[in-house]
């Protein structure tokens, strides 16, 4: 019986304008496998990420979660990737613990969420979601009185509440100190390796070191394409050279993490 990954990403291809954001990308990632990305600026992270979300269409190729093109998702479907952003996209006028059961939108009725009118078992599971995370004290405090460290692990705790297979964390830590964010890598290589069933994790990165401690695996992303992927505990200061030295000029590529030009609608 032919062996489906959690989540397998093949051929995955974008262009902007005629010029390559990514090109011809594949890899897949196992469940419990803490999957980090690596790449110089430019190189393509952004662009990756927003089409493992499905937040943006990729010229050709696909992902699949559980063998099913994520692309195909609609409404409650969407509930089975989370996404983990840099800037924590919280409410900051709502508490820790609303913040987190908008986890449970894609659970619940619509007019529950409009209402927040939440059932006990979703105010258990959000608690011990604030719980996982070292947040349960914080509950009742509103998200802008919390440190930076402490709302992206909110974030983490919405991201558990939706109960995903797959967390895609795009630069979770760029916008933290060091020792905050390797907190904030650390737990998120915990719920990777909580138990059998532990989700996967996607993270983009731009720290090695850090890549190095609390990853599974790296992918190294340079000019639109993957040119290393290797378990991390065999990431090297040869290997890094290589994926980090200046690149060649590509007329066809485009510096896609440092400027998005808008597509042309179809």
């Amino acid at each position: 019986m032919t062996h489906i990954p959690l989540f397998e990403v093949r051929n995955a291809s974008l262009s902007f304008h005629g010029r390559r954001a990514l090109g011809d990308v594949s890899f897949r990632v196992e469940r419990g496998e803490f999957l980090a990305v690596l790449g110089p600026s430019g190189a393509g992270k952004s662009s990756l990420f927003r089409c493992l979300a499905a937040l943006l269409p990729m010229d050709g190729g696909s992902a699949h979660l559980n063998g099913r093109d994520v692309a195909s998702f609609e409404g409650r479907e969407r509930r089975h990737i989370a996404v983990v952003f840099q800037q924590f996209n919280l409410v900051s006028r709502l508490t820790a613990l609303e913040n987190v059961l908008a986890g449970r939108l894609g659970h619940v009725p619509a007019w529950r969420g409009w209402l927040r009118q939440f059932s006990r078992d979703d105010m258990l599971l959000a608690l011990e979601c604030l719980e996982r995370v070292g947040l349960l004290a914080h509950a009742t405090q509103r998200t802008d009185t919390l440190s930076g460290g402490q709302q992206q692990r909110v974030a983490i705790a919405r991201a558990l509440a939706q109960q995903p297979d797959v967390i895609i964390a795009d630069e979770p830590v760029a916008s933290l100190d060091p020792h905050i964010g390797a907190g904030i890598l650390e737990l998120l290589r915990a719920i990777c390796h909580a138990d059998a069933d532990g989700v996967a994790v996607i993270c983009s990165l731009h720290q090695p070191d850090f890549a190095s401690t609390y990853a599974d695996r790296v992918i190294g992303l340079s000019n639109g394409r993957i040119v290393l992927d290797l378990p991390a505990a065999n990431l090297t200061e040869h290997t890094l050279q290589q994926l980090y030295r200046p690149a060649e000029s590509d007329p066809h590529s485009l510096d896609c993490d440092q400027r998005q030009p808008k597509r042309k609608s179809t």
